[in-house]
């Protein structure tokens, strides 16, 4: 039996059932498609009615920061899925040393995956710095809403990822044995950090790349 699914005899048969915490989670980010395809709209609408505006802001970016900080945030999403592998063998902590890092537990890996998500809010936050000294703000004009809206709330999304990871955490060392909850709730929240990854790709594709 996995922690994505629920299992229960009847006769020589098996039914499988759906963990409900996992499809709630699952139906919860959907919706948060939805809040982040209207963002995008947004950003294309305000885009398509200045273009010469567009021109102008967009060479104060600075690409290669912006893709530095991808590459960062992108990474992390391999570190938290190490640590899901390491929560379904229902391996909380380390069984060597921390030099070890295929002996890690989620904890470990998660606590990596947390420093990496609150680097990219850091260096997301000195971006941002940078562009205000060069009068890009929220009421510059309509670049600096559409900008610091799908950025900033994206950034929020990335900020409850990092407190989810230290509920997880916390719930570890909490817990006298680590079962079958504590790893469906790691994987859970892996879900949602995927999820802002996947949306950050598409808002650096869209604000740095294209333009």
């Amino acid at each position: 039996m996995t922690t994505a699914s629920l299992s229960r005899s009847v006769g020589a048969q098996t039914v499988q059932r759906p963990n409900i915490v996992a499809v709630g989670t699952i139906v919860w980010l959907g919706s948060e498609v939805m809040f982040f395809a209207g963002l995008f709209a947004i950003y294309f609408t305000l885009k398509a009615m200045s273009p010469a505006l567009w021109d102008e802001q967009t060479a104060k970016l600075n690409v290669t920061y912006a893709a530095v900080n991808t590459v960062v945030l992108v990474l992390s999403s391999f570190t938290c899925q190490a640590g899901v592998f390491a929560a379904e063998r229902l391996q909380a902590r380390r069984t060597g040393t921390l030099g070890q890092f295929w002996k890690w537990g989620m904890v470990e890996w998660f606590y990596l995956t947390y420093a990496m998500g609150a680097t990219f809010v850091v260096g997301q936050i000195y971006e941002y710095a940078n562009l205000v000294s060069e009068h890009v703000s929220l009421s510059s004009d309509a670049y600096g809403s559409a900008f610091y809206i799908t950025t900033g709330f994206h950034g929020l999304h990335v900020t409850g990822g990092l407190i989810a990871f230290l509920l997880v955490i916390g719930r570890a060392f909490a817990v006298k044995t680590f079962g079958h909850k504590e790893a469906t709730t790691a994987i859970v929240v892996s879900y949602y950090w995927h999820f802002v990854d996947v949306v950050w790709i598409g808002l650096f594709a869209v604000i740095y790349l294209l333009q």
